[in-house]
């Protein structure tokens, strides 16, 4: 196969419409638009959400509750998670990432007490719980915050 020899697959590829140009292209006067209204007119139509000038949806439906914009939000690994990485390693936000463990990192990783651990690793994370700290330094290893 050469590069001049590659075309798309059949079907995928349209020819654009064309509107406005006379009445032979199929899209001619009204150019699809259909007769008069808001959104026949030139320029765009109603945004998303507008209802006509009714209150919209997301205006009437009541709020509840409080977001607090300042919130430190973790990324959660558990002590068992950690048995999955190599013994003797120093362990943190990116090399959680790596080992695929974290998605994202938000504004940090707080490690949580639930499971065992049985290699000795050095730790550096945002927050430990009080849990997963004595099980790091009972396995050996070392709880450093960042």
């Amino acid at each position: 196969m050469k590069l001049h020899e590659l075309s798309p697959a059949p079907g995928s590829v349209r020819e654009n419409k064309r509107v406005g140009r006379g009445h032979g292209s199929g899209q001619g006067k009204t150019a699809g638009k259909g007769h008069k209204g808001q959104k026949a007119r030139a320029g765009r139509g109603v945004r998303p959400g507008f209802e006509g000038g009714q209150m919209p949806l997301q205006r009437r439906v009541p709020k509840r509750g409080f977001v607090n914009i300042f919130e430190t939000r973790y990324a959660i690994v558990n002590v068992a998670a950690l048995n999955s990485l190599r013994k003797g390693s120093v362990v943190d936000a990116k090399a959680l990432q790596k080992a695929g463990l974290v998605k994202k990192i938000y504004d940090g990783v707080k490690i949580l007490g639930n499971g065992n651990l049985e290699k000795n690793l050095t730790v550096k994370a945002a927050a430990f719980s009080e849990s997963a700290k004595s099980k790091i330094e009972a396995a050996g290893g070392k709880a450093e915050v960042i």
